[in-house]
């Protein structure tokens, strides 16, 4: 069925929730507010830039020119996960906490980097949000923008499977959803469908998402990996009060 027309675009609300790239092609052009979701690890991260000062830049970790692009914006390229090196920043939360203060960081990532590049080009603002600021993105949503006319867009990154294709990833479900259950709890309305759903989602889980993002398949594969640590970073809900909004010199704290 294809479900590119009004329906499937969930036009008749103003407030939507999908996934990925064509999720954000389906329901996020044209809006006043994107928000971006990689709860594990490009959004935790990004927030704890945010925390620190850090201006970062997105980037896919498929663009060949990602050093030169770096090196000619006078930032840090944040390497592989696998390969950091101590003092090396990567996709790790904790590797950016344990570095030195960095004015300007390019943060390859596969999805959220890679979504937030492509959600710049669809609406008038994106944001990042992850458990530790869904709260306050959904305040700064909420104080900014006028809930009669607005339009909002929550787009889950998910993961990919061996094929390339969209893995719908559980804790991105639990960080859209704590960004629209904020959003219901300054009675903000227009919900889709899809986008009450995640809230619901979240509001299951809310006091237990430690555990519950230790026991999901994305979790479980982290602590395989070696790096429980960045599970323990993103299960700090409600931490950060900065949201990361993009502009032409990269994602910058909202005023």
């Amino acid at each position: 069925m294809n479900s590119l027309g009004a329906a499937g675009r969930q036009s008749q609300h103003t407030v939507r929730f999908d996934w990925g790239s064509s999720g954000a092609r389906a329901v996020a052009e044209g809006v006043d507010v994107a928000v971006v979701v990689d709860v594990l690890s490009f959004c935790t991260t990004l927030s704890v830039a945010a925390d620190r000062g850090t201006v970062v830049l997105p980037c896919p970790p498929s663009a060949s020119d990602a050093p030169t692009y770096a090196a000619q914006r006078q930032a840090v390229l944040a390497v592989d996960r696998h390969r950091a090196g101590p003092g090396q920043v990567s996709l790790s939360p904790g590797s950016l906490r344990r570095a030195d203060p960095i004015d300007r960081l390019v943060l390859p990532s596969p999805n959220g980097s890679a979504l937030s590049i492509e959600l710049a080009s669809l609406a008038t603002t994106v944001v990042g949000a992850c458990l530790r600021n869904a709260v306050a993105v959904g305040d700064w949503i909420a104080r900014e923008h006028d809930a009669e006319i607005a339009t909002i867009a929550v787009v889950a990154a998910g993961e990919r499977w061996p094929d390339d294709s969209l893995r719908p990833a559980v804790e991105d479900l639990w960080g859209a959803g704590a960004v629209l259950a904020a959003l219901e709890d300054h009675d903000w309305p227009g919900l889709s469908p899809e986008a009450a759903m995640a809230a619901d989602a979240y509001r299951l889980i809310a006091g237990r998402e430690a555990s519950h993002l230790r026991a999901s398949a994305s979790g479980a594969e982290l602590i395989e990996l070696g790096f429980g640590e960045d599970i323990d970073v993103a299960a700090e809900v409600g931490s950060s009060t900065v949201v990361p909004l993009l502009s032409d010199r990269g994602f910058v704290v909202a005023p």
